[in-house]
């Protein structure tokens, strides 16, 4: 007697967060839960290369995604950083309302600059982006990113101490949720 083969079929996935949707293939609905998904924003962001990492999450009989970490691509970074000028790194934890979250700004100056100064930037980088995020949750914080409402507002806060030709977040993911 024959065995009878189960056949691989798509599924639709919603991302609520950049309104697509997209399809991943499953044998069934329940095998998609806890799977991840990159997505590449370059088109979206109008060439600025950003990769989404999603966690697929099956509510009520429809797939859903939470957004896990936000990336700048490296080639894209390399391209801002001009000769004569300098940029600056961090990486630290900060709390939100729902996860621990892990942020790396990178700031780019318009001329070369004393280390006082980036040290300077650095600091009140980290000390802004926490403040900031302490009173939202993590998808919040995600949109914010995406629709740059998180680094202008930051970068106007940094010109104060020395002007930015470039104000971004290079990754944000989230360590830890509370849920």
């Amino acid at each position: 007697m024959a065995i009878a083969k189960k056949k691989k079929k798509f599924f639709d996935i919603e991302m609520p967060l950049i309104k697509k949707e997209t399809q991943l293939l499953a044998y069934e609905l329940a095998e998609l839960e806890g799977r991840f998904i990159k997505y590449d924003l370059t088109r979206l962001l109008r060439g600025k290369s950003t990769i989404i990492q999603f966690l697929v999450e099956l509510k009520d009989d429809k797939l859903t995604t939470i957004p896990r970490k936000i990336q700048l691509m490296p080639y894209y970074l390399k391209r801002m950083v001009r000769k004569g000028t300098n940029y600056v790194e961090d990486s630290f934890s900060a709390e939100c309302k729902d996860a621990q979250l892990r942020i790396k700004p990178f700031l780019v100056t318009r001329r070369k600059v004393t280390r006082a100064v980036r040290k300077a930037l650095r600091e009140k980088a980290r000390e802004e982006l926490k403040d900031y995020i302490k009173d939202k949750d993590s998808e919040e914080v995600f949109d914010d990113i995406l629709k740059n409402r998180l680094q202008r507002p930051l970068s106007l806060k940094l010109k104060k101490i020395y002007p930015l030709s470039l104000c971004e977040i290079k990754i944000l993911k989230v360590e830890k949720s509370k849920e």
